[in-house]
């Protein structure tokens, strides 16, 4: 048993607070699974303008007013408040600097849809404010554990300007990458507002990428040890440049240090049994209500409803990455098929428009809802018979997952997380948890269906398939045993 240690999270988006993608799910979700192991859990993140003071509880921290750091060849001033993560007793940091961060998007303006130009300023304050504010609190972190490019600096900074410091000598970093194509490139005038050792920006240094300034390749430059959330992609993002997006080299060379640990699933909200937002809750032992969810979804998606005849739920943004160009490919082959088909998602406008005219064509096959639900996300998790996701790289995905605990049956392609999570089922030997595919092509995803409804159509084998997948255990408390593995084995290094 490790002794307990103390772990700083840093993350620029946390569950309840602020999200704009899964990184804020794990944020929450990993804190708590930790604390419950009885370790000493606090998350720093930035106060965004969305984050409600009253509705949060949040309270100034007398010690962490008017904190003073250069940047560029200003002094900013900012304040530290703090909070409880809803429902525990896990402190949470925000750093209260309203120039930067009272603004209506994370990192995006909404008004013109792109980045906002001082992106580069606003994480540099967060990294050096992390740092900082420890020291003030005189809290002993045994390990910074930062999360994608928005706090990819600290380890820098703790291996560069804090260096010589006393009170930092034994803190160690993990980075943990949840998508290496998220970098944090800009011009190389930003690293100049650092203060980072300016002589260590130089062509394929520690800093430097492709002409540009990248905190993601710092992190994975200093970081004592870093990890992705599965073990197939901590693979996949050093073997070439598809996955790796540059990063594939220096992730290479570090390959000793590189680890993959699958994000965990939170099945207090992800559960058929005591789903809050599904017409009818299930278990294993009452799989055959199910289909009173599958009634309700099509009622809902105004299909036709049929017993014997496959329903495939896809709920996802409407991206490349996703796999919707070989779904908009294949999509007039499978609508020739026994099936019926239900998307929930956003994304991209050519994608919007093309299954808007699917519906058309198919109206008693296809339904399309270009929205962000969260009930009717549920329903199809519930009502679908298949989940179809035929991703082009994954990190690791949730919903393949959340499918599982319902007895919905994944349909994945063989990448990242997904080939982690699913086993490619054998009718002759009656094992697996769904149906997989290798090749990232439209005929390879219509093959894997027609295997699927193959199965389908007979219940020796489709039942029995259910319930193998309704089993499968991925809670977090078991991903949060693999971070803790980790953490101890930092403890025990020595700094490089």
């Amino acid at each position: 048993m490790t002794s307990k240690l103390n772990i700083l999270f840093v993350a620029s988006e946390v569950v309840p607070f602020a999200k704009t993608g899964g990184l804020a799910d794990v944020a929450s979700s990993l804190p708590k699974a930790l604390k419950e192991l009885k370790h000493d859990v606090r998350i720093f993140m930035p106060r965004y303008r969305q984050i409600d003071d009253r509705k949060f509880v949040l309270r100034d921290v007398i010690r962490l007013q008017n904190i003073e750091i250069p940047l560029g060849g200003e002094i900013i001033s900012f304040n530290v408040k703090s909070a409880f993560l809803p429902g525990t007793k896990i402190q949470v940091y925000f750093l209260d600097y309203k120039p930067f961060f009272d603004r209506e998007g994370l990192y995006v303006d909404p008004k013109t849809g792109k980045d906002y130009p001082d992106n580069a300023d606003r994480f540099i304050l967060f990294n050096k404010a992390a740092i900082e504010m420890l020291r003030i609190l005189h809290w002993p972190a045994d390990v910074i554990h930062c999360n994608d490019w928005q706090s990819a600096l600290v380890p820098a900074y703790l291996k560069t300007v804090y260096a010589d410091v006393p009170f930092y000598s034994k803190i160690r970093t993990l980075l943990t990458i949840h998508n290496v194509g998220y970098q944090g490139n800009f011009p190389p005038k930003a690293f100049a507002k650092t203060g980072l050792p300016q002589d260590m920006f130089y062509p394929m240094g520690p800093f430097e990428f492709y002409k540009q300034f990248s905190f993601l390749k710092a992190g994975i430059y200093f970081a004592d040890k870093i990890n992705t959330v599965s073990p197939t992609y901590a693979k996949e993002i050093q073997q070439s440049s598809e996955y790796g997006f540059g990063m594939e080299d220096l992730l290479k060379e570090r390959s000793k240090d590189v680890y993959g640990i699958l994000n965990g699933v939170d099945y207090s909200d992800w559960n058929p049994f005591d789903d809050k937002y599904i017409p009818v809750n299930y278990d294993i032992k009452t799989l055959n209500k199910k289909i009173e969810n599958k009634k309700a979804l099509m009622r809902e998606s105004n299909l036709p409803f049929s017993e014997n005849v496959p329903l495939i739920g896809t709920i996802s943004q409407l991206a490349d990455q996703k796999g919707f160009d070989i779904i908009s490919e294949a999509i007039d082959e499978l609508m020739k098929l026994n099936l019926k088909y239900v998307l929930l998602g956003t994304g991209d406008p050519k994608y919007h428009e093309l299954f808007k005219n699917v519906q058309k064509k198919y109206p008693e096959k296809i339904s399309i809802h270009l929205k962000f639900d969260n009930r009717l996300a549920h329903l199809i998790e519930a009502g679908s018979d298949f989940f179809l996701m035929p991703s082009k790289y994954e990190p690791c995905g949730l919903n393949q997952m959340y499918s599982l605990q319902y007895g919905t049956i994944p349909i994945v392609r063989k990448t990242g997380g997904l080939a982690d999570t699913v086993v490619n089922f054998n009718p002759e030997t009656r094992l697996g948890t769904g149906f997989v595919f290798e090749q990232y092509s439209s005929a390879a995803l219509i093959e894997a269906v027609k295997r699927g409804i193959a199965v389908f159509q007979d219940k020796k084998l489709w039942i029995p398939l259910q319930k193998q997948a309704m089993r499968e255990d991925f809670s977090w408390k078991t991903s949060a045993k693999e971070y803790i593995k980790l953490y101890a084995q930092l403890r025990g290094r020595k700094k490089n």
